[in-house]
């Protein structure tokens, strides 16, 4: 296993490239200059590369340095971070957001956790899309929240389960025939589901245009038990009546389910979380109902809904 590189000689590093010198760099850390230098040299030493190069009267990085710096930063960056998480954090309430697609399996099984790991502590839910819970827990003002995963771009958070997706329609709805126009009914933009549904309907040939999007799931299953279109939802348990499974169509297969919890919240607290959804999904038979945790049989998580 090689030598680890020593934290304290890569902030020395960073400040040199942020304040631009080594004077300047100890000032800043209240260091001395030949600590400073020694730094660096302790740096290259270990690297066995050139870091910085005279320049005048100055110095510069050389392309080793630079590469070095980028992840100087990085290293540093997520030691603060990991720093915070483990602060040991009095916590007086926590809100907890969760997609509509798995409220009914997530917060009965977490509400019961929680309240049992943290009597003191008063809980408060949020149901949204999964794009404004990521952002709301980005921003600091939702402490953790369990959002569907399946998107463009950063995977984020924890795997907690494992979400079916299926293609669903009204009672007596007929899919048209391969190339015809197919109305969907989808969630407005952005949105992973909306995106996957048309590309794949666009991929068997068929003209899509979309009749129906709602700001919410009841407004998406309104309009589809309405016989409006076709939609694409996520399901761990059976489809909900008035709706039928469209067999017909290819499988587009599942979508994960993540946990995130804001930067700074205790890591014992977000590591709790992830172990009560996580444990509650591997326990419940594919296509079962929602079952309630039992210590939290008499709690509706609905009785504790708070929009905030």
């Amino acid at each position: 296993m090689a030598d680890p590189l020593d934290l304290v000689h890569l902030r020395t590093l960073v400040a040199i490239a942020e304040t631009g010198g080594f004077r300047r760099a100890a000032d800043a850390l209240h260091l001395s200059q030949p600590t400073v230098s020694q730094h660096v040299r302790l740096l290259e030493k270990r690297l066995r590369q050139t870091l910085l190069t005279k320049d005048g009267r100055g110095s510069r990085f050389t392309s080793s340095g630079e590469r070095l710096l980028v992840e100087a930063r990085r290293l540093l960056a997520a030691h603060e971070q990991a720093l915070q998480r483990l602060r040991v954090e009095e916590v007086d309430d926590l809100t907890i957001g969760s997609s509509e697609h798995a409220a009914d399996y997530v917060l009965p099984e977490l509400l019961g956790v929680l309240r049992e790991a943290y009597p003191e502590v008063s809980l408060q839910f949020r149901l949204d899309r999964s794009t404004a819970l990521g952002d709301a827990v980005n921003r600091g003002t939702l402490d953790l929240a369990v959002i569907l995963g399946g998107n463009d771009g950063e995977v984020v958070g924890t795997e907690v389960g494992r979400l079916n997706l299926r293609w669903v329609a009204a009672e007596g709805w007929q899919a048209p025939e391969p190339g015809a126009r197919v109305p969907v009914v989808v969630f407005e933009s952005p949105c992973g589901l909306r995106r996957r549904a048309i590309r794949k309907l666009f991929e068997l040939g068929h003209d899509v245009f979309v009749a129906v999007e709602s700001t919410s799931l009841d407004g998406v299953l309104a309009a589809t038990r309405a016989g409006l279109g076709v939609a694409l939802l996520p399901f761990f348990g059976p489809v909900p009546a008035g709706l039928r499974e469209l067999t017909d169509i290819p499988s587009v297969g599942d979508i994960d389910l993540r946990l995130v919890a804001r930067r700074a919240l205790s890591i014992d607290i977000e590591q709790t979380a992830i172990k009560a959804v996580s444990d509650h999904f591997a326990a419940i038979p594919r296509g079962s109902a929602p079952v309630a945790a039992d210590n939290a049989a008499d709690a509706d998580p609905r009785e504790f809904l708070r929009v905030v």
